[in-house]
């Protein structure tokens, strides 16, 4: 992997940083696995917790070389404890917690709250990095796909609901088979609306709705995503040409 000139320097010390930085954020999550299941889940918990940041780091570090401070910075801090929230609902994934939506929607809330000041913190800082925007971005995505998981798991809505979830991922492996996909979109408000909409719906479907409406809005989440990622697929197609 090369590096640029202006960070080919210090890029040694900052791999070293970060793998400490990932390695602390596994232990954090091991130990929220723990505590998950010392209060009566599965010994998979914890296992379910680390997986998620290993996960999250395979990701993420390959843009590592774009970053160009010595240091992680504070923003992507913010972002790695906001990975331990979400190592601690991946460990809830496949076990009894049938009464836990509240409490999930309510942990949900909190890593987005922290998604919104770390781009506070990036932007004022002067920390911004393609690093950072890409564990960002990695990490909102593995929260989307957790929370559905934990929506169908829940009975909040159908298994159909982990197609929001893997959608970004589907939309990714779709760009391996076909080049013309793999290109950069031109920047468009519509998907930060399309996101804020789609956050917010799977986190209201895990609340205790009377009825069908937590699989109404869920769904309702899912076409509004589904047609954001069309648009963007039809984007690409006409202007396959130009790759």
């Amino acid at each position: 992997m090369q590096t640029s000139s202006a960070n080919a320097t210090h890029y040694p010390t900052l791999r070293k940083r970060a793998a400490a930085a990932f390695v602390l954020t596994a232990s954090a999550a091991l130990g929220t696995g723990l505590a998950l299941g010392a209060s009566g889940l599965s010994l998979w918990a914890p296992a379910k917790a680390v997986a998620l940041v290993a996960l999250l780091a395979a990701l993420s570090v390959p843009s590592l070389h774009q970053h160009d401070r010595p240091g992680l910075g504070p923003a992507n801090w913010v972002t790695l404890g906001r990975a331990v929230l979400v190592a601690g609902l991946a460990g809830l994934l496949g076990e009894s917690v049938h009464d836990a939506g509240v409490m999930v929607a309510a942990v949900g809330l909190l890593a987005f709250g922290l998604d919104w000041l770390d781009g506070q913190i990036a932007r004022r800082t002067g920390w911004s990095s393609p690093f950072g925007a890409r564990l960002d971005m990695e990490l909102d995505a593995l929260t989307v796909l957790v929370l559905c998981g934990l929506a169908w798991q829940l009975d909040r809505a159908g298994a159909w609901v982990l197609w929001c979830g893997a959608l970004r991922y589907l939309f990714v492996a779709a760009s391996w088979i076909w080049t013309w996909m793999d290109r950069e979109l031109p920047p468009d408000p519509r998907r930060r609306f399309v996101c804020g909409v789609q956050i917010s719906t799977v986190l209201l479907c895990l609340l205790p709705w009377p009825g069908p409406w937590s699989a109404v809005i869920a769904a309702f989440g899912t076409v509004v995503l589904t047609w954001s990622f069309a648009v963007d697929t039809t984007w690409l197609y006409q202007h396959r040409a130009d790759t």
